[in-house]
């Protein structure tokens, strides 16, 4: 047993109930199921403001039942032992010691069965800081849910580096002088944990992240999008925008609907709000004010606001900062 995050212990039981309450405490509640009397369950687990790192296994053989996980992701990688999952997608995984993982969407029920050696690395990541990170790779916003294929590939590539990097992460944790007593080292490796983990997984965005999503999709809104980019916190208006594309504003209407499929100011207030996130998130809660950050970036009806942040993002701007 190769027992991660050993100064960060949260439980040692063999009592199911007991379990089952300490993971649905550091992660989501669930239904678990085993046997009683061979259960040696044990949970260690760190957290911060940008994700938690946990350490599991139950030396039984042991079943969960997980419904979406709504507001993270759920990253699993296994280091020892194996386990069997299926989503209400249809997919399934098999993983097997240090070649897979799988990942749990805040939109999918999921059922992992363990068998009695498995361990695990847990990584719990909030959507704010997972899609703002690939916003930050992307250098657009990113309003919707990272669909990530199922099953994690650790025995080479991206994978492989996660894998490393998250193991670097928990033992670096646990010794004394470690990354632990180094809030920006820790931040600047939780960040390359992040990339490697939008790398290695199969998604919607994976393209772009390889170079193989460019502009030309875009056809002749490819200078516009990168001036409201480039100057979103300026007066835009479809006028502009329209003199920027070399068009009339009946014809960038109708390109922003065929190429994007909104309108050229739906575009513009998503993009504003996605970098009003980003600050959020780069900035100190004991200095900075929403109303402050929302007015830099042109909204100046604080109540719609609020409103048209929670509808991109699903929580409030104030939960945001206090991230």
């Amino acid at each position: 047993m190769a027992d991660y995050l050993t100064t960060a212990p949260v439980i040692r039981t063999g009592s199911l109930e007991e379990a089952r309450e300490a993971v649905a405490r550091v992660y989501l509640p669930h239904r678990l199921e085993g046997r009683r009397d061979e259960l040696d369950m044990r949970l260690n687990a760190v957290t911060d403001r940008f994700l938690t790192l946990g350490y599991l296994t139950y030396q039984a053989e042991a079943e969960l039942h997980m419904p979406p996980t709504e507001t993270c992701y759920h990253i699993n990688l296994n280091t020892v032992g194996q386990t069997w999952a299926d989503r209400s997608d249809d997919s399934l995984a098999h993983t097997t010691a240090q070649r897979g993982g799988t990942v749990l969407t805040p939109d999918e029920h999921t059922t992992v069965r363990w068998s009695a050696d498995a361990e695990q690395l847990i990584l719990k990541v909030p959507r704010a800081s997972l899609e703002s990170h690939l916003s930050d790779l992307l250098g657009r916003p990113v309003a919707e849910v990272v669909d990530f294929e199922f099953q994690l590939d650790l025995s080479r590539g991206p994978g492989q580096s996660l894998l490393r990097a998250v193991e670097f992460l928990a033992t670096e944790l646990d010794r004394p002088g470690g990354i632990a007593d180094s809030p920006m080292a820790r931040s600047q490796l939780e960040s390359y944990v992040l990339t490697q983990l939008l790398l290695a997984g199969r998604h919607q965005f994976s393209d772009a992240l390889a170079g193989h999503g460019d502009r030309s999709r875009l056809g002749r809104l490819a200078p516009v999008v990168r001036y409201i980019e480039d100057n979103a916190d300026t007066d835009l208006t479809p006028e502009l925008l329209a003199r920027v594309g070399c068009v009339s504003v009946r014809t960038l209407h109708a390109a922003f609907q065929d190429r994007v499929g909104e309108s050229p100011m739906a575009f513009v207030r998503r993009v504003r709000l996605g970098k009003v996130r980003a600050e959020l998130l780069r900035s100190d809660p004991e200095r900075t004010r929403v109303t402050d950050v929302a007015t830099r970036w042109g909204f100046f009806h604080q109540s719609r606001f609020a409103q048209q942040y929670r509808a991109q993002f699903h929580e409030l701007p104030s939960i945001t900062l206090a991230r």
